[in-house]
Formats: structure tokens, C-alpha cells, sequence
């Protein structure tokens, strides 16, 4: 079977969809599970976009070492000198360039000829070439591209040292069929095209980028881009999980495979909904939580009798599993930590004791605990030790019917001091953030709030998620609970905090 590299850039152009900003202990989380899900190369972010973006790229390409890790850098000197420091220090340093060929971004973004656009091209790869080992060049637009100056142009970067040539569907434009006959247009007019690997990066604009990404391994592509969860610009980015199940689950018609270690799937997919914010709709393919569900009499006859009537993926591949282990409040420190190594939550010593002590007071108020609370309460552990800076003491609500809400909030501030202040508000939200804007001192407008469930039933866990505009600065914060407000007043808290700790305690976040 033909091997298909994936190429995961949910830590870039997914990171670029509206409203998500990920920090960088939540891309360093991030990148660890993308290193344990298999992908072949991470796109770790843009090092010349921004000090933060730089250090991000850096230290993830210094701690992963089963996968490449690369950054996009414009056809410019700076933006490639920028790629080179941040990732040389990476077990396999690649680069990715980028530049617009199709009329319209030569016309009126970039100003530009066909030949300076080819010229400025293939300097730029010679250029990374003396440098990188691997340098992927991308024709951005490629599918709105004249199909002979684009194999000219492909043709061109090789010679000038290109190891990968990728070709976007940018906007999400191309018909499946259509984009298969760009691939094969390149294989039959592109004299060194055997000489480098073919990858698609396809946009969902049209509903199509799935369908465009296997038309183009069909027509020869080695090597797919896309994010978990299809997180992206605009409609966003193929979702990889649809690309590696449709491979194993249809190898007999792609005969293609990729590495994806396809049981981690349904993990990374929940961390990178609960880092972002951005919520998986219930009908989504492989990872949505009804993409095993059968409410039809006639399909639920049907599984009952014979699972593939209407299951063509088993729950157990994509790491979803019905008989769970279950853990409660008589469970012991070494089954708990053993649950732990068998999901993959790798926990300090130090972090363990906090956790076990979290997970006791938990399962003394919960039937039983779950693998996802497990999950949540090790992500809560590892994203809130760096940034508790004001931290919840106590919180008191006082709510009916025919009473104003009040609340009562008890803190302990950076400086170790303690805060009590109340407010009262329209509802019992409302009284509570009224009440730690006025401990923190400062205004804050909230932009967004959102809650959900972690697991099922009454006693499920409540994890809310939060954006906001504090000191002028747009951030965001999760905060997870069996109680709703308790979980609220954390998510406010952890957003206030990592402006505190951007502004005094971590450069590097900047």
C-alpha cells in the first residue's frame, strides 16, 4: 500500500480561526497528543508572525522528536531566517513557503507578473534549501491557478531544491473530480514530479474538502494537510480524522495507509475542542457524539443483530470504548494512577498527589468517574499550575425567585493577599462576574460564555469556557467543576490570569 504522510496544522491555520487563541502551555499539550496520534510532520505555527509564535514553534520543535515539526514562512528572507532559528534545534527541521500564483493574487495582492511571481519563487527555495533538509513549497490558490503556469512554476521550485510541492485549495473552490485533475495534470507535464512528494491542503468552503483531499491521493498525492476536528479559516480545514478513517476503512478502493495511531483519535479530538473552545457538532463524522448513535427502530434492529448493518466504523477504532473502566470513591491511589498510564495522562509525582486528592473529593460526590473526567481533571491540573495567580478561596451565591442575586467571592491575589468583595446582578452569573470584576480592579467585558458537560448524567462534571477583554487584551479561559458557578468563577479567573501572567510573569507568551 501507498503511504500517505499526514500533515497536521491545527497549531497554525486552525489556530487562525476566529476567536481561538491558544496559549503556549495549551500548543505544547497540543502537540504531544499530535505526536502520540502518529502525525508524520506538525505544523507548529508561523515564527515570524509574532515573539510568541517564535518561542511556541521553538520549544515545540526541542521536545517532539516522532514528529517533524515545521513553520510557514513567506517568500521573504526574514520570514525563513526567523523559520531556521526557531526550528533548527527540531529532530528533523523542515520549512514551508508559501506564494500566491493564481491571476487574481497575482493581480491585486501581490501586484506581480508571472515571472517575477516564478522568480521570487525559486530564489526563495534556494535560499531555505542551503539551510532546511526538507523545504515544502506551496502555490497558494493553486486550484484558481492556469494549469500550464502552475506545472511550470512547480517545475521550476524543484530544480531549485523543493523536496515537497503542495497544492492548496485555498478558498475551498475545486469540485473533487476537478482537483483530481490538477494532480494528475502535474504527474503528466511536470518533467521532475517523481522527485518530490505531491500533498493536498483542502478548505471546506464548499462543503467538499474531504471529498477533494481522497480525489487527490486518488490522483497520486502523498501527503494530506488538514486539522483535527476541521478547524481552520473561515469553514476551516479538512478534518484529518475524516482522511486517515476513510483510508483504513476504504484501503480496498485507496489502496493507501497512513501512521495515525487511529485509537487516539476521539482524545485529540476532545482536547483540541476543550483548548479552543470550539465546540464538535453532535453530527460530525468519526468524533461527533452521535456519530455512533442509532435512533431509528429499524437501524437499532439492525446493530443489535449485526453491528456493520450500519456501523461501518467500530466505536473501539477511533478510541471511543462502551465498557469503560470505572472508577469511584473506593477506588484506590494505585488503580487511579493506573487508569492514568492506560490513557495516555503522563502526570508528575507532584501532579499526581494534587490529582488524587481532586479525584477523592470528586468520587465522594459523583457515582462513579468516567475516562473523560479523568481526562478533564489532568487538563485542568496542567493547564492552571503555571497561571493561578488570582486564585478562588471560597464563593457564596445567594439566589430566589423573588430576591436580587448576590454573591460573595473570596480570593487570594498574586501577591498572596486576600480579596472579599460582593455584588449583587440580574442573575446569578451576572452577580458573580459583577463581583470578580471588583476583586480583580480592573473592567472587563465579557465577549463569551459557554458551558458544557463532561461526561453524563447529574452529577457530570460542568465545564465552562469564557472570552473576554481585560487591560485590552483579548483572552480567553476554561474552568471545570461539578458545580456551574464554581466552574464559571474558575474560567473567569484562569482568562484574568493569563494576562497577568503574559504582562509579569512569561515573556515567552508574548
Amino acid at each position: 500500500m501507498r503511504k500517505i504522510n499526514i500533515f497536521d496544522t491545527t497549531l497554525r491555520d486552525g489556530e487562525q480561526s476566529a476567536g481561538i487563541n491558544l496559549n503556549f502551555s495549551e500548543k505544547l499539550e497540543i502537540a504531544y497528543q499530535l505526536e502520540r496520534l502518529g502525525v508524520d510532520i506538525i505544523e507548529a505555527g508561523f515564527p515570524a508572525a509574532s515573539k510568541g509564535d517564535f518561542n511556541s514553534v521553538q520549544e515545540i520543535a526541542s521536545k517532539i522528536k516522532d514528529s517533524s515539526v515545521t513553520g510557514l514562512a513567506r517568500c521573504i528572507q526574514k520570514d525563513m531566517d526567523a523559520a531556521w532559528e526557531a526550528l533548527k534545534v527540531g529532530a528533523e527541521p523542515r520549512i514551508h513557503i508559501f506564494l500566491a500564483t493564481s491571476p487574481i493574487h497575482r493581480e491585486y495582492k501581490l501586484k506581480l507578473s508571472k515571472e517575477e511571481v516564478l522568480r521570487q519563487a525559486v530564489e526563495s527555495v534556494k535560499y531555505a534549501a542551503a539551510r532546511f533538509p526538507i523545504v515544502q513549497w506551496s502555490a497558494e490558490d493553486a486550484s484558481r491557478t492556469e494549469l500550464d503556469y502552475l506545472a511550470e512554476i512547480v517545475e521550476a521550485v524543484i530544480q531549485a531544491g523543493a523536496k515537497v510541492i503542495n497544492i492548496p485549495d485555498t478558498v475551498g473552490y475545486a469540485a473533487p473530480v476537478e482537483y483530481g485533475n490538477i494532480f494528475k495534470y502535474l504527474r503528466e507535464h511536470v518533467p521532475s514530479i517523481d522527485k518530490v512528494s505531491l500533498s493536498a491542503h483542502c478548505h471546506d468552503d464548499l462543503g467538499m474538502a474531504t471529498a477533494n483531499s481522497l480525489a487527490a491521493v486518488e490522483a497520486g498525492a502523498t501527503q494530506v494537510e488538514g486539522t483535527i476536528n476541521g478547524i481552520g479559516e473561515r469553514a476551516g480545514n479538512v478534518g484529518l480524522e475524516e482522511v486517515a478513517v476513510a483510508l483504513h476503512i476504504r484501503k480496498d478502493y485507496y489502496n493507501a495507509q497512513t501512521n495515525m495511531q487511529l485509537h487516539e483519535i476521539k482524545r485529540t479530538s476532545d482536547l483540541i475542542s476543550k483548548l479552543t473552545g470550539v465546540s464538535i457538532p453532535p453530527n460530525k463524522a468519526v468524533v461527533g457524539q452521535n456519530a455512533f448513535a442509532h435512533e431509528s427502530g429499524i437501524h437499532q434492529d439492525g446493530v443489535l443483530k449485526e453491528k456493520t448493518t450500519y456501523e461501518i466504523i467500530s466505536p473501539d477504532l477511533v478510541g471511543l470504548s462502551s465498557n469503560a473502566m470505572v472508577l469511584g470513591k473506593h477506588s484506590g491511589r494505585h488503580a487511579f494512577k493506573s487508569r492514568l498510564e492506560q490513557l495516555h495522562l503522563d502526570v508528575t509525582d507532584e501532579e499526581m498527589n494534587r490529582l488524587f486528592v481532586q479525584f477523592k473529593e470528586l468520587a465522594d460526590k459523583k457515582k462513579e468517574m468516567t475516562d473523560e473526567d479523568l481526562a478533564a481533571l489532568v487538563l485542568e491540573e496542567k493547564l492552571s499550575k503555571d497561571n493561578r495567580f488570582f486564585e478562588l478561596v471560597s464563593l457564596q451565591i445567594s439566589y430566589g425567585t423573588n430576591q436580587v442575586p448576590t454573591a460573595t467571592v473570596t480570593l487570594r491575589d498574586p501577591d498572596n493577599e486576600t480579596i472579599q468583595e460582593a455584588s449583587t446582578g440580574a442573575g446569578s452569573i451576572e452577580a458573580l462576574y459583577n463581583t470578580l470584576e471588583r476583586c480583580v480592579g480592573d473592567k472587563v467585558n465579557l465577549l463569551d460564555y459557554r458551558i458544557q458537560s463532561v461526561g453524563a448524567g447529574r452529577d457530570a462534571l460542568a465545564q465552562v469556557y469564557v472570552k473576554m477583554r481585560y487591560r485590552d487584551t483579548e483572552t480567553s479561559g476554561r474552568g471545570l467543576a461539578q458545580d456551574v458557578l464554581e466552574a464559571s468563577a474558575k474560567a473567569y479567573l484562569n482568562a484574568i490570569n493569563r494576562v497577568v501572567y503574559l504582562s509579569a510573569k512569561s515573556p515567552i507568551l508574548q
